[in-house]
């Protein structure tokens, strides 16, 4: 006999054997009425739909900048050793710095920190302007896109694509600008 059966009674005889006494045929079950059927039936699909729609709409209170704190990290700059650490906050608020050697007579090797003046990330647009040290200030426009990473424990999963514009004063007060097309990948996150 089949130890599962919906309905009976189990009992111990005395040689410890299990034996199952059905008490009730399958006709006279209740679970077997069609209309039982479907009211155990027709609530567990309600459960699952439910549950599945749930999944698929995103949380209560999710923003554009719930997805961008994924975007802070360091990124490349202009050289080997350089980077720009950037840094999302509420509301697309950007901040973070450039690390940049210095290339002026007396700065030059030096390790230089400017920090944002300025800094917005709107969807994936993101622009900032830095500070001025000795006479140099960088101002960026650009997007924020997916690389060539695979993960985020892989170089280049976000690249940062746009025009920095390096603005230079001289010893007689004049700014020049030099402008140019970059693209500055993320270095790898821990996991």
């Amino acid at each position: 006999m089949h130890p599962l059966l919906l309905a009976g009674v189990i009992h111990y005889s005395r040689a410890n054997a299990l034996q199952v006494t059905p008490t009730c045929s399958r006709k006279d079950f209740p679970c077997f009425n069609t209309d039982m059927k479907l009211a155990v039936i027709f609530p567990l699909i309600l459960l699952a739909c439910s549950s599945l729609l749930a999944a698929q709409s995103p949380a209560q209170g999710s923003t554009a900048a719930d997805a961008s704190e994924n975007y802070s990290g360091m990124y490349s700059f202009l050289q080997d050793g350089e980077f720009v650490q950037i840094t999302v906050e509420d509301e697309g608020h950007v901040t973070g710095f450039v690390s940049r050697y210095g290339d002026s007579e007396s700065d030059r090797g030096a390790f230089l920190d400017q920090f944002f003046k300025q800094g917005k990330l709107d969807g994936n647009k993101l622009s900032f302007t830095t500070e001025t040290v000795h006479g140099i200030w960088y101002d960026f426009k650009g997007t924020i896109e997916r690389g060539d990473g695979k993960t985020l424990e892989d170089q280049s999963y976000y690249v940062l694509k746009g025009t920095l514009i390096e603005y230079r004063t001289d010893a007689n007060k004049k700014v020049t600008s030099k402008s140019q097309q970059v693209i500055l990948k993320s270095f790898p996150r821990e996991a």
